[in-house]
């Protein structure tokens, strides 16, 4: 089984949502680390946790589509163990219609704890525009129109922009582009997790539970 850290282990199994003490045995060795990319440009540096895919994929996707956030605890402390110091933490905006929608932003849930863990600011520095959403658009698609932000107010020193999922980088680097803009002499993107590119290896893995897409 490989190792992952103890932080992300919850009292419910947030791979295939199983009663018990801790992430259940075969959703932990499916776990993956993220795959080995560089950062999104515009970001001086990217720390992901897990890869966007089997379990993995299923403990983010619960918390963005569901509100189940049993995990995010944990995700949290250990991406504020994996970050470098910063000023001040913020996140990458959901559309405020889709925040209407599902009542909450989950970046928003994960830069407040990581934040609190740090020890450090947590501030809303950018807007996002409205727009169709990026999932289910291809990576080329993504790439070519990246959602619209604006800065909210100044941003200075080192920012940590939290997220909950890169995939192609598109999204953070407009994110960046707007906070340097702002100010920002740093930006690093922390994100729970992210997507391994279409010609990784990936292992076979499927849960009890419904799929999230």
């Amino acid at each position: 089984m490989r190792t992952v850290p103890r932080v992300l282990l919850p009292a419910a199994c947030p791979g295939c949502g199983a009663q018990g003490t801790a992430l259940c045995p075969r959703c932990a060795a499916a776990l993956a680390p993220p795959p080995g990319l560089p950062p999104p440009p515009g970001t001086d540096a990217c720390v992901a946790l897990l890869a966007y895919d089997g379990p993995g994929r299923q403990l983010v996707a619960r918390l963005k589509y569901r509100n189940e956030r049993a995990a995010l605890g944990r995700l949290a402390a250990a991406l504020a163990a994996a970050s470098p110091p910063g000023d001040v933490v913020t996140w990458v905006p959901t559309t405020p219609e889709r925040r209407r929608e599902r009542g909450f932003d989950q970046a928003e849930l994960l830069a407040r704890r990581v934040a609190r863990r740090l020890r450090a600011p947590c501030r809303r520095l950018l807007r996002r525009h409205p727009g169709p959403a990026q999932t289910g658009r291809t990576r080329a698609e993504r790439r070519a129109a990246p959602p619209a932000f604006s800065a909210r107010r100044p941003a200075g020193g080192t920012v940590l922009l939290v997220d909950d999922v890169v995939t192609t980088g598109a999204t953070a680097a407009a994110a960046a582009r707007t906070l340097r803009a702002a100010g920002a002499d740093r930006v690093v993107h922390l994100a729970a997790a992210r997507t391994p590119p279409p010609w990784a290896v990936r292992t076979p893995w499927t849960a009890d539970a419904p799929s999230v897409h």
